[in-house]
């Protein structure tokens, strides 16, 4: 079960984790509000809709005033959204986000997924946040880390090391990272989350690490055990199950790209 942006910040919120302050809201005129009780030079408008690729098809906008995210939200709202992730129809905009601006310095990217052995769970980081992990990976996979982690041991300390050393973070951006990534870790396994993207992950001017965007994934067979998340189950979105794994399947494959990057400059190293 896919969640909306909106819920798995709720879920990332919950668990201690950084989010940008913002509002849902399901009429333009409660949009404008929300901008105006945000209180911000600038806010976003972000359509909620199941599925990634929202920037580029024009569900994400930069409004100025509280009267132009009334317009946007009036744009948006009642349409159907077509993204690389979803089919020629779309997912219909019931909400838009209103979310406080955030002053970027850098963007990384995170993710989490189950393998295909089904044992253990990949985490993924990049110091190059604001492109595609695919295309991070076709050229310059140097700059993809990873770890396996056994779900039967969990996180280890060594590991959470190994991302923080790799991104080349500064000692307080390292803490928070290490902190952010126990905390996502155990949201991931107590939920029974199959993947977690956070696609920016950035630090913002004053050196803080906010989760930008987010992208969560849910094991179906779990939700028996979590009537917290069935709730959260939006019927009127298409369920595009076989782009969820193509989804997952890239990280996967992004992640071999860099091991056989590493392992091929370490074989030159020793020669």
């Amino acid at each position: 079960m896919n969640l909306h942006e909106y819920q798995a910040k709720a879920l990332m919120k919950a668990y201690g984790m950084p989010v940008p302050e913002h509002q849902v809201v399901s009429t333009p005129a409660q949009a404008r509000a929300a901008a105006e009780l945000l209180g911000a030079d600038k806010v976003v408008v972000k359509a909620q809709v199941h599925g990634g690729g929202r920037g580029r098809a024009g569900g994400v906008r930069l409004v100025d005033t509280p009267r132009e995210a009334e317009e946007h939200a009036q744009d948006l709202l009642g349409t159907r959204l077509v993204t690389n992730h979803t089919n020629a129809l779309g997912q219909p905009v019931n909400l838009v986000s209103v979310e406080r601006i955030c002053d970027i310095a850098a963007e990384l990217f995170l993710g989490m997924f189950i393998n295909d052995s089904g044992n253990e769970a990949v985490i993924i980081a990049s110091r190059d946040g604001g492109t595609d992990i695919e295309t991070v990976a076709a050229r310059t996979p140097e700059k993809i880390h990873s770890v396996a982690v056994d779900l039967r041991t969990g996180l280890l300390a060594a590991q959470i090391h190994q991302l923080t050393e790799g991104l080349g973070l500064s000692a307080n951006q390292a803490g928070q990272f290490e902190d952010l990534l126990a905390k996502l870790y155990r949201l991931f396994v107590d939920k029974d989350l199959t993947l977690v993207e956070i696609s920016p992950l950035v630090i913002n001017t004053a050196g803080e690490l906010v989760c930008l965007d987010a992208r969560i994934h849910i094991d179906g067979d779990a939700l028996d055990r979590h009537q917290d998340l069935f709730a959260m189950r939006d019927v009127s979105q298409t369920d595009f199950s076989a782009v969820r794994e193509q989804r997952r399947q890239s990280l996967q494959s992004a992640c071999k790209r860099a091991c056989a990057h590493a392992f091929a400059s370490r074989t030159r190293e020793r020669d």
